[in-house]
């Protein structure tokens, strides 16, 4: 049997606002009239890589594409060799950009009809949407229509999406988090969602202050932790939401006071889209959206078509909840000795005068034993200084050789730390290490 179609747009007013760009509403007929224009212009291809960066013209392009039975690949980095490799890996394809979103929008003078909202097949691969790569190179996953609606079904369920809400974030749609939250809850739910994507703390104060109440936030830690120490006075908010990687309880309970808002977290994955939430000051428990079992650290029901095998090691605290322990790949066994990753970055951090830093481990070099190797934000401190005071928190096998210090952590746009930026970071400071180390 054959599922019905789902459509492109969940039932509200015409005139409701899906968008706002320069303080000004896009109502979603208007929505639905740019959808069916850049549907016209769009180029024949199977796959249209989605490079939009302002968010209302990647929401119509995405529409678009979908309305056309076209796929969108949403690249996780604009590194030209991550694109240079989706282009060599979908020859059958094209990019669009804001560019020729602006060409294809210009106001031709000619009275438009109110289109019909499109139904998209259930099936339809809507998306690739793919891997950050903080480990290697990344992974496409296909998303379909019905599992991106389902998804956002269930955030909607979780964080109370509604007409009448509006949305502002600061991670890129192409992410599978700010797609799910920025770009099919507006689709789905009938919020809107702030056209732009503020980056700076100001910008993210004047884009807040661009819209109205209720207002939510979608961001990041890196984000928010620059947010807090910016100072500034913030619009109301109802709450806030931030992935990509744990709050701390400080950050979290300094966010909750400079903006007098909840802060909440969503768990996800590419491969699965977001599956879990919490408030980050009520404790290290994650719940489980509905719909979803987890056993020995597999994912599986709602709308996946088959199990997830997660990518950190989690307890499970009964059938809904769960904690986080850490990433397997976080795991380190030196010359029998045992740590993670995870532990290894929180004692760096923990030394005064360290702004940030993070441990990497290098690939395997033979038979011979690999030694850690570390990059660390901090003004005021030489190596000799981070290396003593490492020493008073750590086992010698686990002291980083070498431990590079830098000016700012090379971080993506949605504030991950790739170990391939770490490492070229490393090899550019310390050549020798190429041969014999990576």
């Amino acid at each position: 049997m054959i599922p019905a179609p789902f459509p492109l747009l969940a039932r509200a007013a015409p005139n409701t606002p899906i968008a706002w760009q320069h303080g000004q509403p896009i109502s979603r007929v208007n929505f639905l009239r740019h959808v069916a224009k850049v549907a016209r212009r769009l180029p024949p291809a199977r796959f249209i890589l989605n490079l939009c960066e302002d968010r209302y013209r990647f929401l119509v392009a995405f529409a678009a594409v979908g309305v056309n039975g076209q796929t969108n690949l949403l690249p996780s980095s604009r590194a030209s060799l991550h694109l240079r490799q989706l282009v060599e890996d979908y020859p059958d394809s094209t990019r669009i950009t804001d560019d020729d979103l602006d060409s294809w929008l210009v106001p031709d003078g000619i009275a438009e009809s109110v289109p019909a909202t499109p139904e998209l097949p259930a099936e339809q691969a809507m998306a690739i949407a793919f891997t950050s790569g903080s480990t290697g190179r990344a992974k496409p996953n296909v998303k379909t229509w019905s599992e991106l609606i389902s998804g956002a079904a269930q955030a909607r369920q979780r964080f109370g999406f509604a007409s009448g809400m509006t949305i502002v974030a600061t991670v890129p749609p192409q992410h599978m988090y700010g797609l799910e939250t920025s770009i099919m809850a507006p689709l789905v739910s009938g919020a809107s969602v702030h056209g732009g994507r503020p980056f700076f703390p100001d910008d993210v104060r004047v884009a807040l202050d661009a819209v109205p109440p209720p207002r939510v936030l979608v961001t990041t830690p890196v984000h928010l932790h620059a947010c807090v120490r910016a100072d500034l006075r913030w619009p109301r908010l109802t709450f806030l939401i931030s992935a990509t990687a744990p709050l701390s309880s400080t950050l979290a309970a300094q966010a909750e006071t400079a903006f007098a808002a909840p802060v909440l977290e969503i768990y996800g994955c590419t491969e699965a889209g977001s599956i879990a939430s919490r408030r980050t000051l009520d404790g290290d428990r994650w719940r489980l959206y509905d719909g979803f079992q987890l056993r020995d650290g597999c994912l599986s029901g709602a709308h996946l078509p088959e199990p997830v095998a997660l990518n950190d090691v989690i307890e499970e605290c009964g059938p809904t909840d769960f904690k986080l322990l850490g990433r397997r790949e976080d795991l380190v066994n030196i010359a029998g000795k045992r740590t993670s990753l995870g532990y290894l970055n929180h004692q760096l951090n923990a030394i005064e005068g360290v702004v940030e830093g993070v441990f990497v481990m290098p690939d395997a070099a033979g038979t011979e034993v690999r030694r850690l190797l570390a990059v660390v934000v901090a003004p005021g401190l030489d190596e000799r200084q981070l290396l003593s005071a490492l020493v008073e928190r750590l086992d010698p096998v686990f002291l980083p050789r070498p431990l590079v210090k830098v000016d700012a952590l090379p971080r993506n746009a949605t504030g991950k730390v790739t170990r391939a930026a770490l490492l070229a970071l490393i090899a550019a400071a310390h050549p020798s290490l190429i041969t014999h180390e990576f």
